[in-house]
């Protein structure tokens, strides 16, 4: 998935900080959600928010 320079660096500059980024993949949505230190269980639950387009 091609992103916007400006997301790349947000994205990279949060991983430097122990920060995941997880984006919808469907063209167009914008939603995004960032998280650190979650359990493994928060962390398929926030993934599964994330990428599953018809939930937000």
């Amino acid at each position: 998935m091609n992103q916007p320079l400006p997301q790349r660096i947000a994205d990279a500059l949060a991983l430097l900080t122990g920060q995941r980024t997880m984006r919808c993949p469907h063209p167009g949505c914008r939603v995004s959600i960032r998280y650190r230190h979650v359990t493994p269980d928060e962390a398929k639950q926030l993934t599964s928010l994330a990428t599953d387009h018809t939930r937000h």
